[in-house]
């Protein structure tokens, strides 16, 4: 399963591309970002904000989780959404300029 970072996010794992390996069979975006914390620890303090709503599930405000272009929490399951095989995932900040 494949993660794709963007601006920050990427800059601060090094690369905008880490496979990850979700032992399950039935992987939820939730398996898949705790294995992306697991070989990209760095990553945790930038992706995750205490005291969120619950909603969304500890992640920080502004950062999009999404799957296959949609972001996760636009749907009931937010990061229990199952993920497919061949299915993109994304983390994915506000990107502002002018």
């Amino acid at each position: 399963m494949q993660w794709k970072l963007f601006a920050d996010i990427a800059e601060r794992a090094g690369t905008d591309a880490v496979t990850v390996q979700v032992p399950s069979d039935d992987p939820t975006v939730g398996d898949a970002l705790d294995a992306l914390f697991e070989t990209h620890p760095e990553l945790r303090e930038r992706v995750l904000a205490d005291g969120e709503p619950e909603s969304r599930a500890g992640i920080a405000p502004d950062v999009n989780v999404l799957l296959d272009g949609a972001d996760v929490f636009a749907t009931a399951d937010g990061l229990a959404t199952e993920v497919g095989k061949g299915a993109e995932l994304a983390l994915f900040p506000p990107v502002s300029g002018g």
